[in-house]
């Protein structure tokens, strides 16, 4: 079941897609886990592992493995990614 999504996580959402450049590969998937952990959908129970050969794939879901393995909440992920939006907001200018 998909997690509840505050107004300020999903405006967040929409910043993160308005930076005037690209974060670093790094910031990327800390922000794939946490919007991956902060929505639920689907959780990631329910989700495929990827192939061998997947890496890019292997790697965000590694992103997310850590955000539940540390029991991380969707009500705390998305915070974190609020958080981490307003600062890469700051490092790398908006457009919006």
């Amino acid at each position: 079941m998909a997690a509840q999504q505050t107004a300020e996580f999903k405006k967040a959402v929409e910043d993160s897609r308005k930076l005037k450049a690209k974060p670093s590969d790094t910031e990327l998937l800390e922000l794939y886990g946490l919007f991956k952990q902060g929505t639920q959908d689907p959780p990631f129970e329910q989700t495929k592992a990827p192939g061998m050969f997947e890496l890019k794939e292997k790697a965000k879901r590694s992103a997310w493995q850590k955000l539940v393995d540390e029991k991380v909440t969707a009500q705390d992920a998305q915070k974190r990614y609020i958080k981490l939006v307003n600062g890469l907001k700051e490092k790398y200018g908006y457009a919006g």
